[in-house]
């Protein structure tokens, strides 16, 4: 009976507990749309002239003012807890809008990362300080931006440019509002923001799976 019992946890659980994962992936929470359908980001340019779309992407999009170096360590933050940990995912990219004039200290920002990231689905794109701030606005967040055009906060933009965070009641039944994940706190990105990363990244996973098969059977 003891060895029974033995054979049963060694074989057995395993498997059960495989299982119960890997259904877990259908029963997974969607992230709910703090802003519908954001404004595509027109016109602006990155240092080689092209023009980064949100349209087909999972973007994480920041606005990190004209101190870009003086907050270099936000930067680094979200490179290390997000960037790093997802940038393999065709879809994924990080957009960073920054005031006209800060081309240069983007460029430092971007060579020092560069020492520990490989940087290919990382943009930077420059706008006049009234359009970034009137853009900023057009996502009706509760938060906004300093004097210096910028905020710690970054944000996750769905492939169809909604604004997904956490909205209405969470697991525990408690109202729960988050717009953005502050890139000064580690602890935020490596919780928060990398779940709701995951549930995003999941989510498009599924529906991949999905169209696949369903295109197997046509």
């Amino acid at each position: 009976m003891k060895k029974a019992f033995v054979l049963f946890v060694l074989f057995a659980l395993p498997i059960v507990a495989y299982l119960f994962f890997a259904s877990g992936i259908n029963t997974f929470a969607k992230l709910p749309v703090v802003t519908p359908k954001i404004k595509e980001l027109s016109g602006w340019k990155s240092f080689n002239g092209e023009q980064p779309k949100l349209a087909g992407k999972i973007t994480i999009l920041g606005f990190p003012g004209s101190d870009i170096l003086y907050n270099k360590g936000n930067a680094f933050n979200l490179d290390q807890k997000i960037y790093n940990k997802n940038r393999e995912f065709q879809d994924f990219q990080v957009i960073m809008v920054a005031p006209e004039g800060t081309q240069q200290q983007a460029k430092t920002l971007m060579a020092e990362l560069g020492t520990i990231s490989d940087l290919s689905r990382w943009h930077f794109v420059f706008a006049p300080e009234n359009e970034i701030q009137e853009y900023y606005k057009s996502l009706n967040l509760v938060g906004g931006l300093d004097a210096k055009n910028g905020t710690p906060n970054v944000f996750i933009i769905d492939k169809e440019r909604n604004l997904r965070g956490r909205k209405g009641k969470n697991k525990k039944g408690e109202e729960e509002y988050k717009e953005g994940y502050n890139t000064i706190s580690a602890a935020d990105l490596h919780n928060e923001m990398s779940d709701d990363v995951k549930v995003i990244l999941a989510e498009y996973r599924l529906a991949l799976k999905k169209y696949n098969k369903n295109k197997r059977k046509i």
